[in-house]
């Protein structure tokens, strides 16, 4: 809200103040234009400090405002760059994971039971084998068992003996993950800071807007001091003019008064000066009235 000045301080001067008030009154008049002026263009003196003040704060915000913005785009440019390598090394991993896939179809590796699996079952088997009585059919069908169980066994070893490179590219495709999880994290952690000062830029513009509304406000407050200060001070020079007119009529009239008076000077001694030619005796006063008028 615009702080707005004491109008019952101002002092006001109209055109019949000007015409009718006497010399002393005017003088007492120019006093109190000249003093209120002086308060005003103080107040407005101030009132443009305060105003200059906030801009310059207005200023600093908008620089901290801006440095939060270039800190924000560098590292939207840093989360890009960690988005597109992420998406190159996902891209690659899931090609070497469909190439493992493609492995495992191609050795059929998924079908039927696990080496471990396997492993196990030979184990249990072989130890029924060793702690149980068997009858002879019995026995030949165990045996068939564990043989058919360890030729299957020794086939899925022969297999991954022979793709030795299956582990290899699952290991090569499992390590691109974790660094592509790791651009990732990277992503994430540059994103939330990049937030982060977005929100200060945003806060700071806020800022800035409010402190230059109150700088605006501060500058109507500026501009009317000194438009009062302006109006009292053009009303000061009109009086100081008026009494510059009333000095010179006064100047005139002592002036007029003064001629007068030595022409009427003149006049009574010229009479006395035809009295001393016509022979009259003069007295001293008269003898003093030619001598100021240089007749004698």
């Amino acid at each position: 809200m615009v702080d707005s000045i004491d109008e019952s301080k101002n002092v006001e001067l109209t055109d019949e103040d000007l015409e009718e008030n006497s010399k002393g009154e005017l003088i007492k008049l120019a006093g109190k234009l000249r003093d209120r002026r002086n308060e005003l263009n103080q107040l407005a003196s101030e009132r443009a400090s305060d105003r200059d003040d906030l801009n310059a704060k207005t200023r600093e915000k908008v620089d901290e405002a801006q440095e939060h913005r270039e800190k924000r785009d560098e590292l939207n440019e840093e989360v890009q760059e960690h988005k597109e390598k992420r998406n190159e090394l996902n891209a690659k991993a899931n090609e070497l994971f469909d190439e493992v896939e493609q492995l495992k179809n191609d050795l059929k590796l998924d079908e039927g039971k696990s080496i471990e699996d396997l492993e196990e079952e030979i184990e249990d088997l072989e130890f029924k084998q060793q702690t149980e009585v068997l009858g002879p059919e019995e026995e030949r069908e165990l045996i068939e068992k564990i043989e058919n169980k360890r030729e299957k066994l020794q086939s899925k070893k022969e297999k991954l003996d022979q793709n030795a490179d299956l582990e290899e590219i699952k290991e090569e495709a499992e390590e691109v993950r974790a660094e592509a999880s790791t651009h990732h994290q990277k992503v994430t952690e540059l994103a939330d800071e990049a937030q982060k000062h977005h929100n200060q830029m945003i806060e700071a513009y806020r800022e800035a807007d409010e402190i230059r509304d109150e700088a605006d406000e501060k500058h109507e407050e500026f501009v009317d001091a000194q438009e009062a200060a302006d109006r009292h001070h053009e009303d000061f020079v009109r009086v100081q003019k008026r009494l510059r007119e009333l000095d010179k009529k006064e100047e005139e009239a002592e002036r007029e008064a003064r001629e007068e008076k030595e022409e009427a000077a003149r006049e009574e001694a010229e009479e006395i000066y035809q009295k001393f030619k016509e022979g009259e005796t003069l007295d001293t006063e008269d003898l003093m009235k030619l001598q100021k008028t240089g007749l004698l």
